[in-house]
């Protein structure tokens, strides 16, 4: 049985130190590390990944907030509601496809100031995703929230609804169906299979990210399906779950457009500068912190190389 963590901050003199945000901040710090050495391997530079990148997540987090109190107003705005509430993102409630909506739209802004392919941002930056969510729902680990319905399976969530010495408001105790859990098992076999198929098959041109919203989108159907958290519903699905099942479907037709298109163009946006290739690295041009060196050696005869891990 899976037990429940007994405090969920610290106190530090007037400073709380709340988990739920260092398990955001370090998924965000892992992802950020990654995408960087992916982001230089395709010839871009990583002070320009780290400005687009805070940049991103600033947007992300203000529209993961966005959605989530847009799916579940009733905590804010409903009978005995705290509209001010909405700030204390701490508490958790934090919707990913608000998150990933609002980062892409920041993403794509800066890829325009920073004079860079979008694209091959969006493919950078994709799997990276998933290594932050992993570590993101630990967050709700220790808030003790995302749960399903009762159990007595082994790996059931002791759920004590007591944190800090305190008891958590609308939470009843009992044995649950740890979602959270459920989900960050997906996102890591689905970040297996996202490594190996884009090493596999070559992918890029936008293709990388679109499986990865393909592969989180078919995990999430299910997963949310049964999470027992209010939140508004459309006829008799959960919001969350109708948008990840239409998200799943755009990412599947997205992704069959692209492939047939780069079979068409014979080629794809692979390097940061939105070329089909990427430039021969020398021991003279490779990237530096300053800028990305070009010798002018010519791309590699051979097979493009693979930018999927």
């Amino acid at each position: 049985m899976i037990p429940s963590p007994p405090i969920s901050s610290i106190s530090l003199g007037p400073l709380t130190i709340h988990f739920y945000a260092i398990c955001i901040l370090a998924g965000i710090g892992l992802a950020l590390w990654w995408a960087t050495k992916r982001w230089e391997a395709r010839g871009g530079n990583g002070d320009d990944l780290f400005d687009i990148v805070f940049v991103a997540v600033v947007a992300g987090i203000v529209g993961s907030r966005i959605w989530h109190v847009l799916t579940s107003p009733e905590p804010f705005f409903g009978p005995g509601g705290d509209p001010l509430a909405v700030l204390y993102i701490w508490q958790g409630g934090l919707a990913i496809y608000g998150g990933v909506a609002g980062g892409a739209l920041a993403v794509w802004i800066m890829a325009r100031v920073k004079k860079v392919s979008f694209i091959a941002l969006a493919d950078t930056i994709g799997p990276t995703l998933l290594v932050a969510q992993i570590l993101g729902r630990f967050g709700n680990w220790f808030n003790q929230e995302l749960y399903g319905p009762e159990t007595d399976a082994w790996w059931g969530w002791d759920v004590t609804c007591v944190s800090n010495g305190q008891s958590i408001g609308g939470c009843v105790p009992g044995t649950y169906h740890p979602t959270f859990l459920y989900e960050q098992l997906w996102m890591l076999a689905g970040l297996g299979v996202l490594l190996l198929i884009s090493r596999r098959f070559q992918l890029a041109g936008g293709r990388i990210f679109w499986a990865y919203v393909g592969i989180y989108s078919i995990g999430r159907a299910g997963i949310d399906a049964i999470r027992s958290e209010p939140v508004l519903m459309v006829g008799p699905l959960r919001i969350h779950t109708l948008v990840a099942i239409i998200m799943a479907l755009v990412a599947i037709a997205v992704f069959t457009h692209l492939t047939m298109r780069r079979r068409r163009r014979g080629g794809e946006v692979v390097a940061a500068d939105g070329s089909f290739e990427l430039t021969a690295q020398t021991a003279g041009n490779g990237p530096d912190e300053d800028e990305v060196e070009k010798s002018g050696t010519p791309p590699s005869q051979g097979e493009d190389p693979a930018p999927g891990p």
